[in-house]
């Protein structure tokens, strides 16, 4: 589709997008019948296509989700593949004047054409986001944002708790800075586009860093802002950005996010106990946040199962079977 609110994004990336929409088993055969949405978002460095990426002994979820409804009792719905692929890799799923404006782009323009364009149940106690890693960080702080458009979610190993999943690595990525880039995020950038990516051990890292300030501390001229120094300390003005941004905080920073996670049809919470980035910490922690806001424990499904951040994808159907029964 089409995007007015990407268009000359400051990345320069483009503003037509792919959607994949998944119709589930039936849907041409009952011209008048209507299906819940659940809408599928990606971790970083995800693109809309690589959903179909074929591992080794393993199936991708499309095909999951399709055998999902075509062989259980699960409610059918419509599933909708998302893409917000940046040049940095990814948007965390947020407005940002360093990336563009990736947050409003699903909320305004593909929630609304998804609905004119397929039978849907267009309002928001039929409608579901979910994710993984930075999907998972999307998908909670989307109906946090937009409680009028999304009543229930399904992270995977979200990015959530910052202080544990991201201040780690800060000291890591500055020593990498200081020994190949004479500590300059500018010198890494103008290296890595006169390469393929990859071609350095450190690429990943710095990258990845990068792309969630952007997303987190951009500035309204373009520019990005680190939280942490040449010598890993916090930058507290730039880290109290990142903090405002912390799905396990933002409920008790702004009432409005707690009253819309109580407004949550079901919310389900899931990670690795092995997880790298220690997200099954950050799965815990937005538990407990949404405990204190009320949300009711029937309405909660928790979960932390044996093993690490990546493949994964098995989880994904369990949540979907689990979220179509609130929405049907």
């Amino acid at each position: 589709m089409r995007s007015e609110l990407l268009r000359d994004n400051p990345l320069g990336d483009p503003h037509e997008r792919p959607v994949y929409v998944y119709l589930p088993p039936g849907y041409d055969d009952d011209p008048g019948r209507r299906y819940p949405v659940v809408y599928t978002i990606q971790g970083y460095t995800g693109h809309v296509a690589m959903w179909f990426n074929r591992a080794a002994f393993r199936r991708p979820y499309p095909e999951l989700a399709d055998e999902l409804f075509a062989t259980t009792d699960t409610p059918p719905a419509i599933v909708v593949y998302v893409d917000a692929w940046t040049a940095l890799g990814g948007s965390q799923f947020l407005d940002s004047p360093a990336t563009g404006r990736y947050h409003s782009y699903l909320c305004e323009e593909v929630v609304p054409w998804v609905d004119a364009h397929y039978r849907t149940l267009p309002d928001r106690d039929h409608r579901a986001i979910s994710g993984k890693s930075s999907g998972g960080y999307g998908a909670m702080i989307t109906p946090m944002l937009r409680p009028d458009l999304f009543g229930a979610l399904a992270t995977h190993a979200g990015d959530a708790l910052f202080e544990v999943c991201y201040q780690p690595h800060f000291r890591d990525v500055a020593r990498l800075l200081r020994d190949e880039y004479d500590g300059s995020y500018e010198a890494f950038l103008a290296d890595l586009r006169s390469r393929v990516h990859g071609t350095k051990d450190s690429d990943m890292d710095l990258i990845e860093m990068y792309g969630y300030a952007a997303a987190y501390s951009g500035n309204p001229d373009g520019s990005v802002s680190m939280p942490f120094d040449d010598v890993g300390a916090l930058v507290p003005e730039v880290w109290s950005r990142w903090l405002a941004w912390d799905p396990t905080l933002m409920p008790a920073a702004e009432p409005r996010y707690a009253e819309a996670l109580r407004t949550q049809r079901a919310i389900w919470i899931d990670a690795g106990t092995r997880d790298e980035y220690h997200l099954d910490f950050g799965a815990e922690a937005f538990r407990r946040a949404a405990a204190k806001s009320g949300v009711p424990e029937t309405s909660v499904h928790f979960e932390l199962f044996n093993a690490k951040h990546g493949a994964i994808e098995y989880r994904y159907p369990l949540a979907l079977s689990w979220l179509c029964t609130y929405l049907t």
